[in-house]
């Protein structure tokens, strides 16, 4: 089917007047529909609107992949829709923590992906940036806050991932290339060592991240 193709069905089926330009669009990742447009677009292609999303990484995403509508998982979760909502909205789950096993099992989330729909990847990071920097039993706490595996676990994942970087360090002044200065550095340089970091946090916990 032709991106033309497409926005006739989602019209003639669904009411939607969408353009072949914004199908177009949708493909190239330079917009992303509504969570009802995602549901006719599955229609028109005869998929699963999880089919459609590569890389579920919100909580909107993740139930809709389910698809399951908001009022279903909220009370599924215990949870009015209303609050339910902001958090869906704000992208920070704040749920307590029957709640959040409830949210895990129902999504079919993996420890990775509930830190995603969370929103506290950026702050799991940090905290791993001084556990591997400085001393890991310094953020052994406040990791385990946010990671949902077992506390003697992932004091054995940061000691590793602590020691893996300081044999480097000591061995290759780099973790990757650029040396020492990446713990510290800024801007894209910055950013990919921070993203290396979580990457091999996950990999080191032996836990599919939030990409799967």
């Amino acid at each position: 089917m032709l991106p033309g193709h497409v926005a006739y069905g989602l019209g003639a089926q669904y009411g939607l007047r969408i353009s072949t330009e914004t199908v177009v669009s949708w493909e190239r990742g330079l917009a992303a529909p509504s969570e009802y447009e995602l549901t006719a677009l599955a229609g028109v292609l005869w998929c699963s609107p999880g089919e459609l999303l590569t890389a579920a990484r919100t909580l909107r995403e993740h139930r809709v992949a389910r698809q399951l509508a908001a009022s279903e998982l909220a009370q599924l979760l215990g949870l009015p829709l209303s609050a339910y909502l902001r958090m869906e909205e704000s992208g920070r789950w704040r749920g307590n923590e029957r709640q959040s096993a409830a949210l895990t099992e129902v999504l079919g989330l993996t420890a990775a992906g509930f830190v995603s729909v969370s929103g506290r990847d950026e702050e799991l990071t940090e905290l791993l940036r001084g556990a591997v920097t400085t001393r890991w039993q310094a953020q052994l706490r406040a990791v385990a806050k946010l990671v949902p595996l077992e506390r003697g676990f992932l004091q054995d994942v940061l000691e590793q991932l602590h020691a893996d970087y300081q044999s480097l360090m000591v061995s290759t002044l780099s973790w990757s290339s650029t040396g020492a200065e990446r713990a510290g550095a800024t801007g894209d340089a910055g950013r990919e060592f921070l993203a290396q970091i979580l990457e091999r946090f996950w990999r080191t916990a032996g836990v599919p991240g939030p990409d799967g």
